[in-house]
């Protein structure tokens, strides 16, 4: 792993296990509060980072806070869009180099979590994870990620496209919020039925924004 300092990109190689990632100074917060939290330390040696990406249910706090912070990924070189869930083959070294990386933004970004959950020990029944890049007051890019109210774990809000261009304020947040409630799809089961889901999309939303404009 390595920080660069002068792009303000992170650098890590996706076979690093998941505690490398919390132990590394250079780590985001908000990647260290999602790794932190349900899983042990036992789990975060035991799983290595490549495998969260071919299966987001082991971790989609970790996930969604990836996702939100506009990750990419490096393949031989090439660097594209962060995909998650499918197909994701163990990567190999060569020549001491990894062939697989994440690059990840560590400065100029604000963000914010929400979740909702039986206990402050259980994993989040639904959370949203918000990133958003200011020049000014103006809102220059903008990511919400989801998990718990979508056919897979974890996804992009679409709706929070809006926010780009103008300033962060209340009308606009609720805007955002109310648009991102009646985009989601969420499946109800016993932690949670489809409806409250839904409106949990919305608030938590909502309270991931304003934790992005308070700074």
């Amino acid at each position: 792993m390595r920080d660069d300092q002068a792009q303000q990109v992170w650098s890590v190689d996706v076979a690093a296990p998941l505690q490398a990632v919390v132990d590394d100074p250079a780590c985001p917060p908000l990647l260290r509060q999602a790794l932190a939290g349900v899983l042990s330390w036992q789990a975060r040696n035991e799983t290595p980072l490549w495998r969260t990406l071919a299966a987001p249910r082991l971790a989609p706090q970790w996930v969604a806070s990836l996702l939100a912070l506009g990750t990419t990924l490096v393949v031989d070189g090439e660097e594209v869009p962060l995909a998650v869930g499918g197909r994701f083959p163990r990567p190999a070294r060569r020549a001491g180099q990894a062939s697989h990386a994440l690059r990840i933004r560590v400065g100029g970004l604000r963000w914010g979590e929400a979740h909702v959950a039986r206990t402050p020990a259980d994993e989040p029944i639904v959370a949203a994870v918000a990133v958003v890049e200011m020049a000014g007051n103006v809102v220059q890019a903008a990511r919400v990620a989801l998990t718990g109210v979508w056919p897979e774990p974890v996804r992009l809000a679409q709706a929070v496209a809006q926010l780009v261009g103008a300033p962060l304020d209340d009308e606009r947040i609720r805007a955002v919020a109310a648009a991102v409630e009646q985009e989601v799809a969420p499946k109800g089961d016993f932690l949670g039925g489809r409806e409250y889901r839904r409106a949990m999309a919305g608030v938590l939303t909502r309270r991931a924004l304003e934790q992005c404009r308070e700074g």
